[in-house]
């Protein structure tokens, strides 16, 4: 199943790959050791099963992830789309800075153009809003960017609906990649009516969580990740929370086919959001999960999912 994404024209799957995760090792925000072979044959295989957008960022294994990514598009055809970001940069000392300047996307553009070994983005997405003073200036830049036809389609990650405005005021928001899940669901109350009413496309990410829904969490599984892993030291995979959270998986697993399934068939059931970025690190996850956007959930399935808070 396909949906067009907002007013871009691109007809998506529900479901995209993330490319977080395949960045690997050995920088801030990782998630452990990932064999690049095996993040080939993951992109490969979801490619066979019909996803057909990839999304990373140049922050991801800082240049990692999209340097993976090129190699896996490789005789790839048809080509999924492409969608990357800008805005954040190796800060050195394990850490990360953001930079919304003009000169530094345009160094971020080619960079990003070259690991990914495409003449264009498909989607260029400003990461963060931050500094958020410099949005206008960043705006402004990705408009140029798409009239020189580097990238086909600007979106904007993690932004208000004011900061929305701001953009707007400037260019389009064609797209918004915001943070939805069951246990995140700020956005209803503000942003998806507002991109709903401007047809602005939405792909949500971490739709499972950070995987803590997908069924494979458990206090065995946490206390078993590497200490490079960021969900170790992440207090929702902590008691009391992870308790909780781990109690709204039965319920899903109640539903079928999959906790994770259903997690992001959940987010996709609001009909502001077009497609879910999930994370995936083996075929074996792709076959589990690419057919999460088949899944119709009826009143009874949001009910036994249904939770407080």
């Amino acid at each position: 199943m396909k949906i067009q994404l907002g007013s871009t024209g691109m007809e998506i799957s529900r479901v995209g790959f993330g490319a977080w995760a395949i960045g690997g090792t050995g920088w801030w925000d990782a998630w452990g050791a990932q064999d690049d072979d095996e993040s080939i044959a993951t992109i490969r295989r979801a490619a066979e099963l019909g996803i057909n957008w990839i999304d990373t960022a140049p922050i991801y294994g800082l240049g990692h992830s999209e340097e993976v990514v090129g190699r896996a598009l490789d005789g790839l055809d048809p080509r999924p789309y492409v969608f990357t970001k800008a805005g954040l940069l190796d800060g050195g000392d394990n850490s990360v800075r953001h930079n919304l300047a003009r000169d530094s996307i345009l160094r971020e553009v080619e960079a990003s153009l070259r690991r990914l070994r495409l003449d264009f983005i498909d989607l260029y997405q400003v990461h963060w809003p931050i500094p958020d003073e410099h949005i206008e200036e960043a705006w402004g830049t990705f408009a140029e960017l798409k009239e020189q036809g580097l990238v086909r389609h600007i979106g904007a990650s993690n932004f208000s609906v004011a900061q929305m405005r701001r953009a707007q005021a400037i260019a389009p928001v064609e797209t918004l990649q915001p943070l939805y899940s069951l246990l995140e669901r700020d956005i209803e109350a503000e942003i998806l009516p507002f991109c709903a009413e401007h047809d602005i496309g939405v792909i949500v990410y971490s739709p499972q969580a950070s995987g803590l829904l997908s069924g494979a969490m458990s206090a065995e599984r946490v206390a078993s990740l590497p200490e490079d892993d960021w969900r170790k030291h992440d207090a929702r995979f902590q008691e009391p929370a992870l308790s909780r959270h781990l109690a709204l998986v039965e319920r899903l697993r109640s539903v079928g086919p999959s906790p994770g399934a259903v997690a992001v068939a959940w987010t996709l059931h609001h009909p502001a959001v077009h497609g879910a970025i999930v994370g995936f690190r083996s075929p074996e996850q792709v076959e589990q999960l690419a057919g999460a956007g088949e899944i119709e959930l009826s009143e009874a399935d949001l009910d036994t999912i249904a939770v407080a808070g």
